[in-house]
């Protein structure tokens, strides 16, 4: 458990006194130190110098003061540091993600200055790897040290001071401590120093030219092992004696201390005496008739419960300094997260921006490629450089280039995140389609989309699918699109709320229909059937011919095609259905948006045999057309292209397979709230989007290739839904309306006059076919 800070005021000035001297030290004194290290297979202590390395933020250990080569380092920069409250005194642990040192101090005050000052150094390590500035000067670095204690709520422990004599560079010339291992390897360089010698003299006498000279040397060595074994002789007696002196001065102490301890017995047992006299006496004193032998046996408990105490008091405050420690180590933790999280978060912006500038330099010098390869000027050697720049730009694998912050073929809803061209020429715009769309999606997704995320959990939280309502705030909110977290949830609302009379009168209708389906065929089963794998071709659900996808979306088509006689089936209602699906993620939900979207969003006889109101929207989108966009209307009439051609499906379909997945959502979203108007200004916002590329087409057939697979170039949505709901306001609904109704009646007339053309047709055709007949049976009867 943490523990709140509290204090008065002049604790916390004195804290702040004591943090000040501390921090003057830190530049001043160096953090080295002797200290038992834990290790090897036995777990025993060793004996190490440590000292801590600022510029690497490490923790270097040596045999002693004076080596030169580190025995072995630890890692600071990602460390924790701890103490166990049961183990050895002085005993510390640092953790660093390979290992855990177990080190012991001298005593507490040297474990706890070591333990703060190595936070100190963490803390002034990470800081000066944050700062976007130079090295930070050793002044610079006792304010982040004096900050980081000032910000230190009451500074949960209070600043220890440097032990005198245990850590700096004056514990070097404390003595090395030296155990059982080290007199072994004591012994054994004697003995290596005796055989260097014992070879040494070898060498000498096989040197030696004539005998004499070595008889010479053999008596030499014999006088010299002479004189030492009367030296070794002598001191051996003189060793006797010292350890006869000395068996006798133990045996005399041993006494001494029996006695002494013999005599602090006797005066234990009599204080003890003494103690429960006084206590008796004051007990009678305080009540006489107080039984004295209940009095020993309560006085004896008391005795018992007070040193039980005392060491509970001793555990308290224990625990108490471990618990102030954790507390700083988990602040001081929780402060280098946030300062490392921020800075992930400042470099990933970073790379995510040099990312899309990269991308956009890319798609540049590849659109002045694609403009090269058109150019008819060029020279031959012109021509093949530009073509093998082409190849070399083409080779390279698209999919290291589309990442979008991890490697992805598919979107959520399974559509393709970039569109494959199987035309050879399509390549090339393949490539800068896909930079582009990196590139947008990376401007985009820190800035944009945690906006949008940001104001749609706004406006949902603690909200239920019930409770929301139609609201200026929310069809902005639709228009700018709905996340993916909200998307499901947000649709089915809207349809329910469009379909909720026929919902209320056929609670069980899509059941209903279901059952029906299995019971009796439909007539238009077999083209539903045949539909189903044109639908979404490239979408990762609807791909394969076993997917469970296109079963669902056979009994969402046969129940709206007997929900729905007047219609039944028309191609077009199954790309809406399966774009349903895959949002929805349920049948009878994806039903009732495609009952939604046919019934109430679109004008009657839109899906019908006549296709009435379609036709009439595209008159009326050519008016609009006209007015918003003049210059690119005159361009069209002048080379004969009639865009009905291209538009039809994109207002039948509502530009399901024409526009990149994360467009197409977003025209749904507002589509779904607002009805067709949504339709009309994103088609009309699209040719505004590409209108200059088209004015630089002068060819029809050319202008027709391109109308049908611009949209799918399209990469900035943010652009688009700009053009749309702000760049072409005004937009009545008012307009709209009494520009289909005029339409449709002009259709209307048309149809009656087509009716009435092909009746007189066929009444002509049938008196015709009489005479025919009569004329044969006369000449029959002429050659009778």
């Amino acid at each position: 458990r943490l523990e709140e800070p509290n204090g008065s005021g002049d604790k916390g000035s004195n804290d702040a006194a004591v943090g000040l001297r501390a921090a003057e030290h830190i530049s001043s004194t160096k953090l080295c130190g002797y200290l038992h290290k834990q290790g090897g297979p036995l777990k025993a202590w060793k004996y190490r110098w440590f000292t801590y390395e600022e510029k690497k933020c490490q923790l270097f250990y040596y045999r002693t003061a004076q080596d030169l080569n580190p025995l072995g380092k630890v890692e600071l920069c990602n460390a924790t540091f701890s103490y166990p409250l049961q183990g050895e005194e002085g005993t510390f642990h640092i953790q660093t993600p390979e290992r855990i040192f177990i080190l012991k101090a001298a005593n507490r005050d040297a474990k706890m200055y070591w333990l703060q000052q190595l936070q100190l150094r963490r803390w002034q390590h990470r800081d000066q790897l944050s700062a976007d500035s130079s090295l930070p000067t050793s002044e610079n670095l006792m304010q982040n040290g004096q900050q980081l204690l000032d910000t230190c709520p009451a500074n949960f422990l209070p600043t220890v001071m440097i032990p005198p004599g245990l850590v700096g560079e004056e514990a070097a010339n404390l003595p090395v401590q030296t155990n059982p291992l080290n007199e072994l390897v004591w012994l054994l360089h004697k003995a290596l120093e005796a055989a260097q010698l014992e070879k040494r003299a070898c060498a000498q006498f096989l040197a030696a030219e004539g005998e004499q000279e070595r008889l010479e040397m053999l008596r030499h060595g014999e006088r010299c092992a002479a004189d030492l074994r009367d030296q070794l002789e002598q001191l051996r007696r003189e060793n006797d004696s010292l350890q006869r002196s000395l068996i006798e001065r133990d045996a005399h102490v041993a006494e001494l201390q029996d006695s002494v301890k013999l005599l602090m017995e006797k005066n234990q047992a009599k204080q003890e005496v003494i103690l429960k006299l006084s206590e008796q006496v004051a007990a009678c004193i305080a009540d006489p008739r107080r039984n004295i032998s209940t009095e020993c046996i309560s006085t004896q408990t008391f005795r018992q419960l007070t040193q039980e105490l005392d060491s509970l008091k001793d555990d308290i405050e224990a625990y108490k300094t471990q618990n102030k420690f954790l507390n700083s180590e988990i602040y001081q933790l929780t402060r280098l997260w946030q300062n490392s999280s921020e800075q992930e978060k400042s470099l990933m912006v970073k790379c995510a921006y040099l990312e899309a500038s990269n991308c956009q330099m890319e798609s540049r010098y590849l659109g002045v490629l694609r403009k090269l390869q058109e150019n008819k000027e060029l020279t031959a050697a012109q021509r093949d450089t530009v073509r093998t720049l082409i190849e070399d730009a083409l080779q390279e694998n698209l999919k290291d280039v589309i990442k979008f912050n991890s490697v992805r073929e598919y979107d959520e809803y399974g559509f393709k995140l970039v569109p494959d061209y199987e035309v050879e020429e399509m390549k090339l715009l393949s490539k800068i389609q896909a930079l582009e769309i990196r590139s947008n999606n990376l401007l985009s997704q820190d800035v944009g989309d945690r906006s949008v995320l940001a104001r749609w959990t706004q406006y949902l939280g603690g909200r239920s699918p019930d409770d929301l309502s139609s609201s200026p705030e929310l069809k902005v909110l639709l228009r700018w699109g709905i996340p993916r977290e909200y998307r499901r949830r947000v649709w089915r609302w809207m349809v329910r709320t469009v379909t909720r009379s026929l919902q209320e009168r056929h609670p069980n209708l899509f059941q209903q229909l279901c059952e029906k389906s299995r019971n009796t065929p439909h007539p238009a089963s077999r083209q539903i059937q045949l539909d189903l794998h044109r639908t979404l071709t490239t979408n990762q659900h609807f791909c394969s011919p076993s997917s469970p996808a296109l079963e669902q979306l056979h009994r969402v088509l046969l129940a709206f095609a007997w929900q729905n006689p007047t219609v039944g089936y028309c191609q077009g209602l199954n790309r809406l259905a399966a774009l349903a699906l895959l949002v929805l993620q349920n049948e009878e939900d994806a039903f009732w948006c495609l009952v939604a979207i046919v019934q109430f969003l679109m004008p009657q006889d839109y899906y019908t045999k006549t296709l009435l109101g379609s036709q009439a929207d595209q008159r009326v989108f050519k008016e609009f057309m006209a007015e918003k966009l003049p210059r690119l209307v005159a361009h069209l009439e002048e080379h004969n292209v009639d865009v009905s051609l291209i538009t039809f499906n994109w207002f039948m379909v509502v530009f399901v397979e024409s526009l990149p997945s994360d467009i197409l959502l977003k025209v749904w979203d507002a589509f779904i709230f607002e009805g067709t108007k949504v339709i009309f200004r994103y088609a009309l916002a699209l040719f505004k989007y590409k209108e200059d590329d088209i004015l630089k087409i002068h060819d029809s057939v050319e202008i027709y290739q391109y109308l049908r697979f611009f949209t799918k170039t399209v990469t900035d949505s943010r652009k688009l839904t700009s053009i749309a709901f702000e760049d072409l306001n005004p937009f009545p609904m008012k307009l709209l309306r009494n520009r289909r109704t005029l339409h449709l009646q002009r259709l209307q007339a048309e149809l009656r006059e087509l009716e009435k053309l092909q009746k007189e047709y066929a009444s002509e055709s049938t008196q015709r076919k009489d005479k025919d007949l009569d004329l044969i049976a006369s000449e029959d009867d002429d050659d009778v």
